[in-house]
């Protein structure tokens, strides 16, 4: 999979647990890159209540940590 594609493919599955309703709850870090912790935030019967991603490329690491950021800004966290 090409250096992009596979930024997409990771960017892609970020963006579809949010849609759904998830939040990052939390973020480890190491050398084998960062998982991402997601938790449900809507009706509890509809879904799931947490989800884990695995994401390698370092772009997805950009983008999550800009989404971090907002969802702390949302929540009224400096």
């Amino acid at each position: 999979m090409s250096d992009h594609r596979e930024f997409e493919a990771e960017r892609e599955k970020i963006d579809f647990l949010l849609e759904k309703g998830y939040v990052i709850k939390g973020v480890t870090e190491n050398l084998s890159g960062a998982f991402l912790e997601f938790e449900y935030k809507g009706n509890e019967h509809d879904q799931p209540g947490k989800e884990r991603l695995h994401i390698l490329h370092p772009d997805s690491r950009k983008y999550f940590s800009t989404i971090l950021v907002q969802q702390q800004k949302k929540q009224g966290v400096k």
